[in-house]
């Protein structure tokens, strides 16, 4: 072991050396991680709320103004305009000014009086599939309220009890507040790390072919293990820096809590992090040029990871083959193990087949980037 430690030292301080002398691997490797957390944690936002609505007042009664107060005492509804002409919604929603418009019929406060069923009629720019269909959700709680608390007021004046067989009260665990951040949190440190050490590393390798120094390293007296050890640990360091700053901003903003075992935590990413820079690796043994090294490492880790992940999009719901392709993305994996250990707390028990993938595909990048890079120096 000391002659090892003493072999890939020298290899260690070069690396470190050069990471200081190019301002903007430093840069990439430290702050870029968590100025792309506060970017991105505040630009993907699923929630809906303070929806721009427009409402129809044919009826101008005081069941009516009571019907609106429902909208307005909510964050989820902003009513901007109150219009008695259903011609103008038209140009409301052409325009962008309102996402929804409510249409109270002139009938509305008769129907009620007389105990009659009310036809209400909802429109909504559909446009926005994510904000219609939270709307279309949003709307049918405030008239289910609505109606709930109308009857319980007629039985009341009537002087009857009517009994309510089903009681909701629902009870959101691991995200009560429904905060789209803390879904998505998880799955950004995953996009984050995965492009971050694999491009870091597979450029820095391949900047050392340009210039002619991967050549000397070959005919040194240091295996080409040795070579990719030395070469991956200050990255490898840079990568568990720029984690921790992605979970401090995590904190500090978006409220995360780390609800499981910090232990375990950084031993998910530990692996995460290996399996990338073993995918940089692998980029940079068969890569000549810097263009082509970052091409190729964009693409193996910018479109899986945002699109086959589960990050943003269920995988259940993509086609079979996409599917079937998403199991040998590791991102996967991380950010389900992520989300269980964070957000639920939960132990490695529920996550064990997440570890132990990251931990297979960690191995078989690292092997498959050392046969190569004893190919290379067998050229």
């Amino acid at each position: 072991m000391p002659k090892f430690i003493n072999k890939i030292r020298p290899i260690i301080k070069k690396e470190f050396r050069q990471i200081k002398r190019d301002t903007r691997t430093v840069i990439l490797l430290i702050f870029f991680p968590a100025f792309l957390l506060v970017l991105l944690g505040y630009a993907i936002n699923f929630d809906v709320k303070n929806a721009s609505t427009v409402i129809c007042d044919e009826d101008n009664s005081f069941e009516s103004r009571k019907l609106i107060e429902s909208f307005s005492n909510n964050e989820y509804f902003s009513i901007k305009k109150i219009i008695t002409n259903r011609q103008e919604i038209d140009k409301y929603l052409d325009d962008g000014y309102a996402k929804a418009a409510i249409i109270i019929p002139s009938y509305f406060s008769n129907s009620i009086k007389e105990n009659k069923q009310v036809k209400m009629s909802v429109i909504i720019d559909g446009s926005d599939s994510n904000t219609g269909g939270a709307i279309v959700n949003y709307v049918a709680l405030v008239f289910q309220n609505y109606s709930t608390n109308l009857l319980l007021e007629t039985s009341k004046r009537l002087g009857k009890n009517i009994f309510q067989p089903v009681e909701l009260r629902s009870i959101v665990w691991f995200n009560p507040d429904l905060k789209t951040a803390k879904f998505l949190i998880p799955g950004l440190i995953a996009f984050i790390l995965m492009i971050v050490s694999t491009i870091s590393t597979a450029l820095s390798i391949v900047r050392e072919k340009e210039r002619g120094n991967m050549e000397q390293l070959y005919v040194s007296p240091v295996s080409a293990f040795e070579i990719i050890i030395g070469k991956t640990i200050p990255y490898l360091l840079f990568g568990l820096i720029a984690s921790t700053l992605v979970l401090f901003f995590g904190i500090l903003l978006f409220d995360i809590t780390i609800k499981g075992n910090i232990f375990l935590l950084y031993f998910i990413i530990f692996l995460f992090v290996v399996g990338a820079l073993g995918m940089g690796l692998f980029i940079s043994a068969i890569s000549e040029s810097t263009q082509v090294a970052f091409m190729i490492a964009t693409f193996a880790t910018l479109l899986p990871t945002f699109l086959l992940s589960g990050f943003i999009f269920p995988i259940k719901n993509m086609p079979v083959v996409l599917q079937i392709v998403s199991y040998i993305v590791p991102s996967k994996y991380f950010i389900v193990a992520l989300r269980t250990l964070v957000l639920k707390g939960a132990g490695i028990a529920a996550f064990w087949e997440q570890v132990v993938f990251l931990a297979v595909f960690a191995v078989f990048m690292f092997s498959l980037s050392t046969i190569i890079f004893v190919k290379g120096r067998t050229k």
